[in-house]
């Protein structure tokens, strides 16, 4: 089935379906729009963000960012100068080479037999200037300078001696291959000493590749060493087949520490972000390279399992690398799928003390008291994060053993450390970090969203830590409102409101910070008590113990339209409903917000109509139909006007609609009280408008047989979990439109089943 969406839908939702019609001229098929959702926090009235209270599609695991290829027109990478500069040394090493082997030929072969001692003797300069000169390179320059002193000097006089005819010929190009030999090979050496003395060819890739002085230049060399060497012993080519990240990503394959921690620093440099587009570039076609190798992935997490004092930077290098790489959907699903990966990042989280083999504290080494235990908390918890976007590797991480108890554990605030403003910010950012895990994972959709809300809420823990932050975190708005995100979520489950209602003091922070929290805080704890109070009488018996509750309530349906006002009036509608018998005396206060609620439904749109409407519903059963027309001539409305509105209302949302799934809803449900109200009325020969003439006359009964043929699952739930209904109404909505269409048929009087 296809939804239309919603006519004023957010701005931010952008439909990519361009042929989609407005359900103005479409056929009576069901159509809903379903566009991307990019909700912000959890539903704020009409600020485009989505609501607990609204679907929103699964998303699609794609990357967050363009994985494109490399190239795309950037400028080449720094090393490539190296290898460029490999290549000409070995174009040149190459030449002295084969000029030295054809020379050493021909003294061999032609001037062997009548001319021995000579050959003999270059035969052994060439044996030093071609092995032992590799070892020494001072040998090296003095052997071609002899070379050079030797064949100007056999040149220039033409003492060859003899009267052999081909002797002298054969001779001077033996004296000339050797002087070119050796000019070559100064050349080479002339060549190098100025790239890398005059020209600091190191130091300026080290820069631009931004490898820090610390250990840049040993790692290029190494690099250009290899990319040499390759060049030497293979086609001259193939050292500029090379780039760092893959030399890196050999490197950490090594078996030497040191390998190791020289192939890690680069891809660690490589993946940081860099403020430059070509700089993103490098950084995207790094992800691309190391993501797609198994065997680099596979030794990465390994890596982070290393406790070693002395393999700190190395382990911690590699965490970084591996948050760089779960940054990227595909990335992650790659690092989530190495078998025991979980456990690796886990074993991030945990400090000497806390880990089960954990040594005394007198035998604990300086080294491993130094040992940076909350800088890998947060790049643990990074990576969590990061993997966690994808829902299969939600439940990976539900199912590893002792992991989210220790997230929870690590969500812990102290007083102290919340009210102290000098207070170091690693523990701060530990805490929001696990905060952020612990609300990816409550948030999760279908059945793994049901069973990791359940694991949080059986947690003892967890609750009393949220109080923590929303009892003392006044300084620390992000946490109060991630604490806040995350009670709303377990406020879906029946289980999650008793443990909530159950931690004492947790309902009023709630609404203290409703009340007197700012704009955005706030909104985010009207939320959390309009979940805690749906289908909850013991939620909605915690809340209305606050003695002026219900003022504060109505008081915030007089704003300004904002988020506060629309959670406000959920709070009031769901209290209403579901508070029972016990408080219906008190709740019948909330008539005096009737005229303000009716304004609201001839004025208002999208949600905020919803809310109202639904709202309108509830107080309705505390009066009958007399009083409910003397509150619309109260607010200045007139009974035909109020009919027309609830039909237009209807004319205007043909098709369901998932940014405000409950509208049609409401509209029957208040057609069905007016309808009911005005055969009370008449039965009592008490005074009152005859609804059911006037909803007839504004065309109802052709709507409500329009609706009939367009009704939908998604107007039969209070809540969504993604795509997935919560908490569903108890009267399906097609029987609800077929009892107003009975009503209106029969004069406000139901039939009897």
């Amino acid at each position: 089935m296809k939804y239309r969406k919603g006519g004023n839908a957010p701005a931010t939702e952008p439909d990519d379906d361009a042929t989609t019609k407005g359900g103005h001229d479409v056929p009576p098929s069901i159509k809903v729009d379903i566009g991307e959702y990019h909700g912000g926090g959890i539903g704020n009235g009409d600020g485009g963000s989505a609501s607990l209270f609204e679907p929103r599609p699964e998303e699609t695991p794609v990357s967050r960012r363009n994985d494109r290829g490399g190239g795309g027109g950037g400028r080449e990478p720094p090393e490539k100068r190296l290898t460029l500069f490999a290549l000409r040394l070995a174009v040149l090493e190459k030449a002295a080479s084969g000029l030295g082997k054809l020379d050493f030929v021909w003294a061999t072969v032609v001037l062997l037999g009548r001319l021995r001692e000579r050959a003999q003797h270059h035969r052994l300069l060439v044996f030093v200037s071609k092995n032992i000169g590799r070892l020494f390179s001072w040998l090296q320059v003095l052997s071609a300078l002899a070379c050079v002193a030797l064949s100007v000097m056999r040149l220039w006089r033409h003492d060859f001696g003899g009267d052999q005819p081909n002797k002298r010929p054969a001779l001077l190009l033996f004296y000339t291959l050797a002087l070119i030999e050796a000019l070559i090979f100064l050349l080479e050496q002339a060549y190098w000493v100025w790239m890398f003395s005059r020209q600091n060819l190191i130091k300026t890739v080290s820069d631009d590749c931004k490898l820090g002085e610390y250990y840049g230049p040993d790692s290029l060399k190494r690099f250009f060493f290899d990319a040499y060497s390759r060049c030497i012993t293979g086609s001259i080519f193939d050292g500029t087949k090379m780039d760092l990240v893959t030399f890196a990503e050999e490197l950490i394959l090594s078996e030497f520490l040191g390998n190791q921690l020289i192939g890690v620093r680069i891809l660690q440099q490589f993946t940081t972000e860099g403020s430059s587009a070509n700089a993103g570039e490098s950084n995207l076609n790094t992800l691309r390279n190391v993501g797609t190798n198994a065997r680099s992935i596979e030794r990465l997490v390994e890596m982070i399992n290393w406790k070693s004092p002395g393999e700190e930077e190395v382990r911690r290098c590699a965490a970084e690398v591996l948050s760089k790489l779960a940054d990227k959907s595909r990335n992650a699903l790659r690092v989530s799928g190495i078998p025991g990966a979980i456990e690796s990042v886990m074993s991030l989280l945990y400090t000497d003390e806390s880990a089960p083999d954990s040594a005394a504290p007198h035998d604990v080494s300086p080294a491993a008291r130094s040992y940076d235990h909350q800088q890998f908390k947060l790049l643990g918890l990074l990576i969590l994060k990061r993997i966690a976007r994808d829902h299969d590797n939600c439940g990976k991480i539900g199912n590893t053993r002792g992991l989210l108890s220790k997230i929870i554990e690590l969500t812990d605030a102290s007083p102290e450390l919340l009210h102290n403003t000098r207070a170091p910010e690693s523990p701060v950012r530990i805490v929001r970090r696990a905060l952020k895990v612990v609300k990816i994972l409550v948030s999760a959709t279908s059945s793994t969203g049901k069973m990791l809300r359940q694991e949080v809420a059986d947690n003892v823990f967890t609750v009393s830590n949220l109080r923590g932050v929303l009892q003392h975190g006044q300084q620390h708005t992000a946490l109060q409102k991630l604490a806040t995100e995350i009670l709303s979520h377990l406020a879906m489950d029946a289980k999650g409101k008793q443990v909530i209602v159950g931690t004492g003091g947790v309902v009023k922070l709630l609404l203290s910070i409703f009340v007197n929290g700012e704009k955005e805080l706030g909104a985010e704890a009207g939320e959390a008590l309009a979940m805690l109070a749906l289908e909850s009488q013991a939620s909605c018996a915690a809340i209305l113990k606050q003695d002026d509750v219900l003022d504060h309530l109505m008081s915030a349906l007089e704003g300004d339209g904002g988020p506060r006002r629309l959670n406000a009036a959920r709070v009031l509608r769901n209290l209403c409903a579901y508070a029972g018998e016990k408080h219906r005396r008190r709740l019948s206060t909330v008539t005096k917000a009737m005229p303000t609620v009716l304004k609201a439904t001839m004025t208002g749109s999208e949600r905020t109509l919803e809310v109202f409407v639904g709202l309108t519903v509830q107080i309705c059963k505390f009066i009958d139909g007399v009083r409910f027309a003397g509150e619309l001539c109260g607010a200045g409305i007139d009974e035909r006007s109020y009919v027309e509105r609830l039909a237009s209302i209807l004319r205007e949302h043909r098709y369901p609609d998932i940014t405000v799934p409950r509208m049609r809803r409401f509209v029957v449900q208040q057609a069905i009280w007016l309808m009911t109200s005005s055969s009370a009325a008449a039965a009592s020969a008490a005074a009152g408008a005859d609804y059911v003439s006037l909803l007839r006359e504004a065309g109802m009964e052709r709507l409500l047989e329009s609706i009939a043929d367009t009704t939908s699952e998604l107007e039969c739930y209070h809540a969504f979990s993604g795509s997935v209904g919560i908490s569903k109404h108890r009267e399906s909505f097609s029987a609800a439109v077929d009892a107003a269409l009975e009503l209106l048929g029969g004069d406000g009087a139901r039939a009897e089943a």
